[in-house]
């Protein structure tokens, strides 16, 4: 049985835990829009069998259904250490080179001239997830002298971050290039790029794609909090991805972090994804606790278009009770008067064009008449967009003339995508209306009697001309 469509969007990621077909198909049954494909594990192999699935489950259940691929970006890590791992001592010194010799408790390769190109006295370094701090003392043409300002164990490998410092380093390494080539060959949606920190890293990665795919920028460096508006400009989506965010950035500040991007991300009428230890404990226990299930709910009352499951659903041991507990902590915000009046009272201003105008005025016209629906037309998306900005409490039907577009709005805020194409038999305003309370209908959201708004571009099949608003109801059963 299918899980009730949820307003926001649940992004569920696939992993050993969930790579068969009927684990798959439960999550979707479950409430999961888009499924994450996580480049950072896996083969070319696995990623490729997973999308076979995917698209049989999406013929199955007659939805659309969204990918991400979700590229790894630039990992910085340590060297190895002769005996595996060494004791870091808060206080003693600690050397940081570019000798590949195994290190001890003195010193380690760190095989990134970019960081030490750019460290100066007093620069801080994060060890292992931010569990050791060293403060950079001196900087030579091929090292750094740290002390070690909290200490701990350190093994091989472990990752480094620098959370004061912008790296000369392009937010796509070959390995990503080599995966984001097979992810767009394949036919994924959405490109998830890693430490974004300027919108440059954004631009390059659009180059690559050329339309083939929306861009979801993941926000996880201070650098791109600082340039969150130009990044935002230039991308399709973002992700507040809040593990290397709340490693670099006080964990005090990242709620304030996350609200901020919801909030701009929504004025810009950009999706915004919220991600990271949502439902954590449910990689190896059945239930959240009370504090995961308010960090979803909050999630939901800022707006977010979409919260995301990452180890819970691929590598955990309950994938589908956590995609179902997610579905209905979602389902229980959007029911509460309290989350009604947040919407209502969040509603931005149309901006002064015509498209943006037509979508506000839909959602006044929808909450003054009670709509059953606001039916959507849309080519690639645009129109869809502008509704879901103004968080309408009717459903929003996007009526597509294309997969693409139609796999894309998976992600967008109360979006229910429809692929028809009312170019091939809308030939005018009547066929027009005569159309949308078919689909509407058909979407099963909406009764006999209830009133439907319509939002179109005439004519149709040019992209961006949304420019007709027209009323309509349902017929009575017995008419």
């Amino acid at each position: 049985m299918t899980a009730p469509h949820c307003r926001t969007k649940i992004v569920a990621t696939l992993g050993p835990a969930s790579s068969d077909l009927d684990t798959i198909r439960d999550l979707a049954l479950a409430g999961a829009d888009v499924f994450r494909f996580n480049f950072s594990h896996g083969t070319h192999d696995d990623h490729a069998a997973r999308y076979r699935i995917v698209r049989q489950v999406e013929k199955e259940i007659g939805r659309p259904i969204g990918i991400l691929a979700d590229v790894q970006g630039p990992k910085l890590r340590v060297g190895r250490f002769a005996e595996g791992r060494v004791v870091l001592e808060t206080g003693r010194p600690f050397r940081l080179d570019l000798d590949e010799t195994p290190g001890d408790v003195t010193r380690v390769s760190l095989p990134h001239h970019e960081i030490i190109s750019v460290a100066k006295p007093g620069s801080v370094l994060l060890l292992d997830d931010g569990k050791l701090k060293l403060s950079v003392t001196t900087v030579g043409k091929d090292f750094l002298e740290t002390e070690v300002v909290v200490g701990g164990t350190l093994s091989d490998h472990k990752g480094v971050n620098v959370p004061d410092l912008i790296l000369p380093i392009p937010a796509l390494t070959q390995k990503d290039r080599d995966d984001l080539d097979f992810a767009l060959n394949l036919g994924v949606d959405f490109v998830a790029l890693s430490f974004v920190q300027r919108a440059e890293d954004v631009v390059e990665a659009r180059t690559l794609t050329n339309g083939r795919a929306w861009i979801v920028a993941k926000l996880e460096k201070p650098q791109a909090m600082d340039n969150l508006e130009a990044i935002l400009d230039v991308t399709d989506a973002v992700m507040v991805a809040r593990g290397d965010l709340g490693v670099e950035l006080p964990p005090e500040t990242v709620p304030l972090a996350q609200k901020r991007i919801t909030r701009l991300a929504r004025t810009l009428g950009k999706p915004v994804i919220v991600a990271t230890q949502m439902l954590e404990s449910m990689i190896s226990a059945p239930t959240p606790t009370r504090a995961e299930a308010s960090d979803v709910a909050t999630a939901v009352y800022d707006g977010a278009d979409a919260v995301m499951l990452s180890a819970e659903s691929a590598a955990g041991k309950y994938p589908r009770e956590a995609v179902t507990i997610m579905n209905r902590i979602v389902q229980s915000v959007e029911a509460d008067k309290g989350w009604q009046a947040v919407m209502k009272a969040g509603r931005l201003e149309p901006e002064n064009y015509v498209a943006d105008a037509i979508a506000g005025a839909a959602e006044q016209i929808a909450g003054t008449l009670g709509a059953g629906a606001i039916v959507a037309y849309t080519r690639s998306g645009p129109t869809a967009l502008r509704l879901a900005r103004e968080r309408p409490f009717s459903p929003i039907l996007g009526v597509t003339p294309t997969e693409t577009t139609a796999r894309r709005l998976t992600l967008v805020w109360g979006v229910q995508a429809f692929v028809e194409d009312p170019g091939s038999h809308v030939h005018n305003t009547e066929t027009m209306v005569t159309a949308a309370v078919e689909i509407a209908v058909r979407s099963g959201v909406t009764k006999p009697g209830d009133t439907i708004v319509i939002a179109a571009g005439m004519p149709f099949g040019v992209s961006g001309s949304t420019n007709t608003l027209r009323v309509a109801r349902i017929p009575d059963a017995d008419a």
